[in-house]
C-alpha cells in the first residue's frame, strides 16, 4: 500500500539516509505533496533554508535550470534542497534529466513533483531514477480501499472510526485523500485523542446526514424498506445539489454488480476478499441476497442503465432528478 511506502522513505529521512533524487509521480497528489512537504520543512533547519533551499515551478523553468540549480554547492551547510513543484508541466523534456540522474550531486536532495503523469518504466531514466533515487508512483485509491486508509491514518494519530463513519466519508468526499483528511483533520481538532468517530460526530461536524444519504438508500433498499427508501430519496429531491444523482446512480449500479457476484459464490465465506468491502458489510449482501434472486438483480442492474441514461437525456425530456430515482425505486421494489 503506498501509505507504508510513504512511511518508509520519510522513516529514511528521519533518520538521515537521505536521496539525491525523489522523483514523485502519479495519479494521487496527496502522497507526492506530503512526502516533498515533509522533505521542504524538516531537512535543513530555519538557519540553512535561505541559502540552501529553494522552491521551482515547472512551468517557469527548463530541465537545464533544474540541472543547473541542481549542481550548486551548499552554503555553510551539508546539503541543498531543490524542490521542483508542478514538474509535469516538463513532461515533454524530461528525459534530458537522464544526464544528472546518472550522476547526481551527492550534496543536493532534488525533489520533483510530477503530478498525475508518470515516467515510462521502461526508459532508461526511470530505470536511473530507481538506481540512483528514489522513484515513488503514487497510485489513485479505489473508493473500497478509502475506508481501510482512514482507518489507518487515525490509528496513526490515535483515533479510531466506526465502519460506516468511514464509509459516510468516502460515499460523501470519493476516493481524493486530500479532502478526506482535510475533513479528519478538521474532526481531530474537537476531539480527544482516543476518542471514536461515529456518523453522528460527522453528521454534527462535517454536514453529511447520517439517515439520509447515498449510504442509507443503498441499506433500506437492500433490507427492502420501502417506506425509508422513499423517504431519502424525497430528501434528495428536495437538495438536489449535495445529493447529484450521478453518484448515487454509481453506488447503487455498484452495489447491485457487486450482489450478482455475491449470488455466482460458490463460497460465501470468500466474500468480502472477492467484493472488495469490508467484511463489517457483508451483512448487507447476505441481506440483499434474500430480497433479490439473481435474476432479479440483472433486471435492476437494466433498470439502473435506464435510468443513467435518462439522465442524461436519453429517451427522456429533462425529467427531475426525484422523478427518475421514484421510477427507479418502483422497479427495484416491483
Amino acid at each position: 500500500m503506498p501509505l507504508d511506502k510513504v512511511k518508509s522513505i520519510i522513516n529514511d529521512i528521519k533518520n538521515g539516509n537521505t536521496k539525491p533524487i525523489y522523483f514523485l509521480m502519479g495519479e494521487e497528489p496527496y502522497y507526492i505533496d506530503g512526502i516533498s512537504k515533509y522533505i521542504e520543512e524538516n531537512v535543513l533547519s530555519e538557519e540553512e533554508k535561505g541559502f540552501n533551499q529553494m522552491v521551482l515551478y515547472g512551468r517557469d523553468v527548463t530541465v537545464e535550470d533544474i540541472i543547473s540549480n541542481a549542481k550548486r554547492y551548499p552554503m555553510m551547510a551539508e546539503k541543498q534542497v531543490v524542490i521542483v513543484k508542478e514538474a509535469q508541466d516538463l513532461s515533454r523534456t524530461i528525459e534530458n534529466l537522464l544526464s544528472y540522474a546518472e550522476n547526481p550531486q551527492p550534496t543536493t536532495i532534488l525533489v520533483l513533483c510530477y503530478k498525475y503523469k508518470t515516467l515510462d518504466k521502461r526508459k532508461k531514466l526511470a530505470k536511473t531514477v530507481a538506481k540512483t533515487g528514489e522513484l515513488f508512483e503514487s497510485k489513485k485509491l479505489y473508493e473500497n480501499q478509502v475506508p481501510d486508509w482512514i482507518k489507518r491514518v487515525l490509528a496513526g494519530k490515535g483515533y479510531t472510526i466506526t465502519p460506516k463513519a468511514a464509509q459516510m466519508l468516502v460515499e460523501f468526499l470519493g476516493n481524493d485523500l486530500s479532502k478526506v483528511n482535510n475533513e479528519l483533520e478538521k474532526l481531530q481538532l474537537i476531539l480527544k485523542p482516543g476518542e471514536q468517530i461515529t456518523p453522528q460526530i460527522i453528521e454534527e461536524n462535517i454536514g453529511i446526514s447520517k439517515d439520509f444519504n447515498n449510504f442509507e438508500l443503498q441499506n433500506a433498499i437492500g433490507e427492502k424498506d420501502i417506506k425509508k427508501a422513499f423517504a431519502i430519496i424525497q430528501y434528495f429531491s428536495q437538495n438536489p445539489k449535495n445529493n447529484p444523482l450521478v453518484m448515487t446512480v454509481a453506488l447503487l449500479y455498484s452495489f447491485f454488480s457487486k450482489l450478482l457476484k455475491y449470488h455466482a459464490l460458490s463460497n460465501k465465506g470468500d466474500a468480502a476478499k472477492v467484493l472488495g468491502v469490508n467484511p463489517y458489510f457483508v451483512k448487507d449482501y447476505q441481506t440483499a441476497a434474500r430480497n433479490y434472486p439473481m435474476k432479479k438483480v440483472s433486471a435492476i442492474i437494466g433498470a439502473i442503465r435506464e435510468v443513467d441514461m435518462k439522465s442524461k437525456g436519453v429517451g427522456a425530456a429533462n425529467l427531475p432528478q426525484g422523478d427518475l430515482l421514484k421510477e427507479l425505486l418502483v422497479k427495484i421494489f416491483n
